[in-house]
């Protein structure tokens, strides 16, 4: 991520924050228990919300946004770490995870499919997979906007995708979906997943 995008992104997440966002945040983190994987971390905003788990460690491509999430870190109840690495190739044993976290994170990873096996062979069997996420709607008329304005918000966002289909994606992996709730029609997805592998 640029430097420009990491320095503006809390602020203009500010007011989604304020008016809903923390309030999902705050109901999907509170199911990530014991040795938790953040995928993305971005700016830290999750940090604060960690309540039940052990540790938390947080992965995060981008130098910029890392800066950015490190004084998040003092306002965590939990340990946290945070390790530059990409959701393609965690530098992580196989099993190693109670549960895995991606919040709004999908839409900018260059190989979502990828991610999501990476994902599956970091978590332990049994073990939790949570996400919260942005996805191209089923409203053919809007999902055909997204369609059109996915080139250009991908140029302005540094590279955010605004028609990933993430949802499909976990199905496709087997994951043992056990939650879906979806916002502002089913623009955003709150996903509580098993892993079964």
């Amino acid at each position: 991520m640029g430097r420009n995008f990491s320095n503006w992104y809390d602020f203009l997440m500010n007011p989604l924050e304020k008016r809903k966002f923390n309030m999902i945040r705050k109901e999907l983190l509170a199911n990530a228990t014991g040795n938790v994987l953040e995928l993305g971390s971005g700016t830290g905003v999750n940090f604060p919300f960690y309540k039940a788990a052990e540790k938390v460690t947080a992965v995060e491509p981008s130098e910029h946004m890392i800066k950015h999430s490190l004084s998040k870190i003092k306002q965590a109840f939990v340990p946290i770490e945070v390790v530059q690495a990409s959701a393609e190739e965690l530098p992580y044993e196989d099993s190693s995870f109670d549960t895995v976290v991606a919040t709004l994170v999908f839409c900018t990873i260059p190989n979502p499919e990828k991610a999501v096996m990476e994902m599956k062979r970091v978590c332990k069997p049994g073990g939790k997979i949570l996400l919260f996420e942005h996805v191209k709607m089923e409203n053919r008329i809007l999902a055909s906007l997204q369609d059109l304005l996915t080139p250009i918000w991908k140029k302005i966002c540094d590279g955010c995708c605004l028609n990933r289909k993430t949802l499909e994606l976990l199905e496709s992996h087997q994951l043992k979906i056990t939650k879906v709730q979806k916002y502002y029609g089913d623009l955003f997805v709150y996903v509580e997943c098993q892993n079964q592998s």
